[in-house]
């Protein structure tokens, strides 16, 4: 299930540079108020708790939604959170894909802030390392050093450095 799941992000991120949407994104409606609330409900729950024995069919909810509805787009940026792609371990997929929901779960919450990409990135991030936190409480085991340093940041006060740090180099969109 995992590579499913990271298949269909490396297929939103081949599409996200390439700014195209899948072919059903063409074709729907916008989202509707009661996906858009789904959709910040489940990425919550996810930071809360994403381990839960619910939280596959919410992340896969979130990713098929993401990839068809047409006014809510996540620009895929893999250089926030590298070393997670490197390793499939330690939830590496399911907290690279929280950067996504939360990405999203900011555009939604700040319509008119959209296109303000350090911002939305930085809420993916965040949301990322909250559930990393989670995780970390019943799964001590499941560390990855990078993201501690990223807590250490973020308590600092410097996590909005690192992001615009990232974006500086040119990678992402912004």
């Amino acid at each position: 299930m995992k590579l499913r799941v990271f298949a269909i992000i490396a297929m939103l991120a081949i599409a996200a540079m390439f700014g195209v949407k899948p072919c059903a994104a063409q074709k729907r409606d916008p989202s509707t108020p009661e996906e858009r609330g789904r959709a910040v409900n489940l990425t919550r729950f996810l930071e809360a708790d994403p381990l839960n024995e619910k939280a596959p069919e919410a992340r896969r909810w979130l990713m098929a939604w993401l990839g068809v509805v047409p006014d809510i787009s996540v620009p895929v940026c893999q250089d926030f959170l590298k070393p997670l792609m490197q390793k499939d371990t330690n939830y590496s997929t399911e907290l690279f894909a929280q950067s996504l929901y939360g990405s999203a779960t900011f555009i939604i919450e700040h319509p008119d802030d959209a296109n303000n990409y350090e911002a939305m990135y930085l809420a993916g991030v965040e949301s990322t390392l909250r559930a990393y936190e989670f995780i970390l409480k019943t799964k001590p085991k499941a560390k990855w050093p990078f993201l501690d340093e990223l807590i250490e940041k973020r308590e600092r006060g410097e996590l909005d450095d690192y992001v615009r740090e990232v974006l500086s180099k040119g990678k992402c969109k912004k």
